[in-house]
């Protein structure tokens, strides 16, 4: 049975930090990870999403936590073809962004130097041995078909020698008859699939299939059941307190999936106030793992 780690998908969000679950004496950049850290063995940091990490943000990362902890790491934006901020990226890239416009993902001699300075930026991660895996995030409008595969096989040769996770927003990639294609093409890709929790009754919802398509990590991300899911406020997005029943529906899948994978990662992305932590919480229990040696996660 492999291991299985739950935990959220940032220590850092302002909801989170607001919301009074750090205590006191813990609420600077460096007493915020460490209090994460004791208390979950897993992260995601999202933060690299929106612009490109620094190698010193990485070893102070690696510095603040335990040897056995992880970190899993958003792939940047223009990675994953999202629209991206010309000032998201470093200023000596910029006029090779804005020459593109709009088609800057078609561009490979950007995307190979900015996939060159993000992976740079993690290597104090991998070396320290804290890093689970990228996780590359593909927009709603890569649906399935013989270009997007092409394109996920360019990001994959980028990516080669690094662990990687896929999430699919566009459902179409796990619908019944298009399911065991899509588990196929991630084994040959040698990544891990993401399985995801959220509202079922939107015409993007994706369905919460949990496949095992790399044997070392298999990955799930809750991102709460909101029916405003791609409409309004990120709070209107992603609040929901999830219920003992909605996790209980995942706990027999969780442990299926550690049976076939040497490492389960279960992260919650229902980031408003608390609600994610408490959730991780909840599962974690749920699963019957140990609880943290030091307090309770109700402490602070």
């Amino acid at each position: 049975m492999g291991r299985i780690r739950v935990g959220t998908c940032s220590w850092t969000d302002k909801a989170l930090v607001a919301s009074g679950w750090y205590p006191t004496g813990h609420r600077d950049p460096e007493g915020r990870l460490r209090h994460y850290a004791s208390r979950f063995p897993v992260v995601e940091v999202d933060a690299t999403y929106y612009g490109l990490p620094s190698a010193r943000n990485s070893q102070l990362w690696a510095a603040r936590t335990p040897a056995d902890f992880r970190f899993n790491v958003k792939a940047f934006s223009l990675l994953t073809g999202h629209p991206t901020r010309a000032g998201a990226l470093p200023a000596d890239l910029r006029p090779a962004l804005a020459r593109q416009g709009p088609r800057a993902g078609t561009d490979p001699g950007l995307l190979d130097e900015v996939w060159n300075r993000f992976s740079g930026a993690l290597e104090p991660l991998r070396s320290a041995g804290r890093l689970g895996t990228v996780l590359f995030q593909f927009p709603r409008h890569l649906a399935p078909g013989r270009s997007a595969e092409a394109y996920l096989r360019r990001c994959r040769e980028r990516a080669a020698g690094w662990p990687i996770a896929v999430e699919f927003r566009h459902p179409g990639w796990w619908q019944e008859d298009r399911e065991p294609a899509t588990a196929d093409l991630l084994t040959e890709l040698d990544a891990s699939a993401v399985a995801v929790d959220m509202a079922l009754t939107l015409p993007t919802s994706v369905p919460p299939v949990a496949r095992v398509t790399r044997p070392q990590l298999a990955v799930v991300r809750f991102h709460g059941r909101s029916d405003a899911w791609g409409t309004g406020s990120k709070e209107d997005r992603f609040r929901h307190d999830y219920t003992p029943a909605e996790l209980s529906e995942w706990t027999p899948r969780v442990r299926a999936l550690a049976g076939q994978a040497d490492e389960v990662h279960v992260l919650f992305n229902n980031c408003c106030a608390d609600a994610a932590v408490r959730a991780a919480g909840s599962m974690r229990d749920l699963l019957g793992l140990p609880a943290p040696a030091t307090g309770t996660l109700d402490e602070g």
